[in-house]
């Protein structure tokens, strides 16, 4: 697999492309012209062969220079992975034309080691232009390969391949003329099969390249992944932290760019927010792999072996779309008893409240067979923003609740009480501070008997709001 290119501004990579390309267009037309002057003129079916050869160079060159035009253009609503599959369909037409040569020289070899006698004429011409085609090979061979690197282009790749060819295969030939030289000079006859010989040994280059294109370009354009990518992009999504299995890895290629859909196993518990930041995270592993690729991920629900009853719980309550909480688990003689609290809209009829909450039980029933029963309280939850009637200054009650607060002795502190009236009836917030090292159930179990004492002391109160605070953040 060839690595990703660096990142670059859309119209300077064309331009390149194309001038690449361009070049290659104009080299391919004047060494066909002269390979096949020179190769009527001597007779030489190794000249016509690459004259042929670079005929079809030619075709491809054009081919190819089309291609890079297009397959840079952004995608479209037609087509949504860009248009960079056009450069694998260049090299597997360059492939094709590659193919329908090596047929044609074969058949001509064959006719004139078995069938028919051609005399050859090694003229100096002849040897000038296929020395000036190999050193033009060349040149453009390292020009294609150097952009086709820079961009990972794979047209401009199989391009700078198959010129690079070209210089051995045109290293055959002037070995044929020189061998049919010698044989003329020493009369030797059989010398005169050198050329016919010559040309099948292009024909074997030119099914070797021909190969080994065709197996680059249908694998691009039947999605093929690249060798050991898929490993290596399993691999990595392991290991980062959050993440409980690989289901699913997919990658297909475009041009030079690679898209990976991946389906990954996350615990059900998470919060949409955490699966979101894992979700980057996996992007950026894959990314390490391929970068710039184009990741889509897609996360599965799963359970953890670590889940206690009342993860689970909450784990079907989030499949419901449901709030629960204030969880209580009783277990009574080995059978496990539910109290909870769960949050339905306000504006719900008690017959589509009870309803959900049926269905609710039901699924908790189902996925944690251990619960005997279960008890939900329907709390009502808000669907609009109320607007207090007024904000009450009410030092005296204040004082009175200062008052049974200090009948607490874990509690430091009581402060900014705010008292509202909504809809005629009495809120009351405050905050409390308590010891920093108190463990959290113990922290609850205080906020809930203080609420009970602060509405028993004074009953006109609705709701009480209790924010517990450390010592440490709020030192009085």
């Amino acid at each position: 697999m060839s690595g990703s290119p660096a990142v670059y501004s859309p119209g300077s990579m064309r331009a390149e492309k194309r001038a690449a390309a361009g070049n290659s267009v104009l080299a391919a037309l004047v060494i066909t012209s002269l390979k096949a002057l020179v190769g009527l003129s001597t007779g030489s079916l190794g000249i016509l062969s690459e004259a042929a050869h670079s005929a079809l160079d030619l075709i491809a060159a054009l081919i190819t220079f089309f291609s890079v035009g297009v397959s840079d253009k952004p995608a479209d609503a037609d087509h949504q992975y860009g248009h960079g599959k056009i450069e694998s369909f260049s090299a597997f037409l360059e492939t094709t034309l590659l193919l329908l040569t090596c047929a044609w020289v074969i058949y001509e070899a064959v006719l004139r080691l078995f069938f028919r006698q051609v005399e050859i004429e090694p003229s100096l011409a002849a040897f000038a232009v296929m020395l000036f085609s190999m050193g033009i090979d060349w040149w453009r061979s390292s020009v294609l390969g150097r952009i086709a690197t820079k961009y990972d282009s794979q047209a401009l790749e199989a391009d700078a391949l198959h010129f690079s060819t070209d210089i051995w295969s045109g290293g055959v030939v002037v070995l044929g003329l020189l061998l049919v030289l010698l044989g003329r000079t020493l009369h030797v006859g059989w010398l005169r099969y050198a050329d016919p010989v010559s040309a099948l040994f292009v024909a074997g280059v030119i099914v070797h390249v021909s190969w080994r294109l065709a197996r680059r370009t249908i694998d691009a354009l039947l999605d093929a992944a690249p060798a050991g990518v898929r490993a290596q992009i399993t691999d990595a999504v392991s290991h980062v932290e959050g993440v409980l299995e690989v289901d699913r890895v997919r990658i297909r290629r475009a041009g030079n760019h690679y898209f990976a859909d991946l389906v990954v196993g996350m615990a059900r518990t998470l919060t949409f927010q955490r699966s979101e930041q894992l979700v980057e995270a996996v992007t950026s592993a894959v990314r390490r792999v391929l970068p710039d690729a184009d990741v889509t991920v897609q996360p599965l629900p799963r359970a953890q072996r670590s889940e206690n009853t009342f993860d689970r719980i909450r784990a079907v309550a989030t499949r419901h779309n449901l709030n629960v909480h204030d969880i209580s688990v009783q277990d009574v003689a080995g059978q496990l008893h539910v109290e909870q609290h769960v949050e339905l809209d306000e504006r719900m009829t008690l017959k589509q409240a009870h309803d959900q909450v049926t269905e609710l039980e039901a699924d908790m029933r189902r996925d944690v067979p251990e619960i005997a029963d279960i008890l939900t309280h329907i709390e009502s939850e808000p669907a609009t923003i109320e607007k207090p009637e007024e904000v009450v200054s009410d030092a005296e009650l204040e004082h009175q609740l200062k008052v049974v607060a200090s009948q607490f002795p874990e509690i430091l502190d009581v402060h900014d009480f705010i008292i509202k009236r909504v809809r005629g009836r009495l809120y009351v917030s405050c905050h409390c501070t308590l010891s920093e090292d108190l463990p959290l159930s113990s922290v609850h179990d205080i906020q809930t008997e203080l609420e009970i004492r602060f509405k028993q002391h004074a009953p006109e109160l609705f709701r009480v709001l209790i924010h517990p605070e450390p010592n440490t953040d709020n030192r009085r």
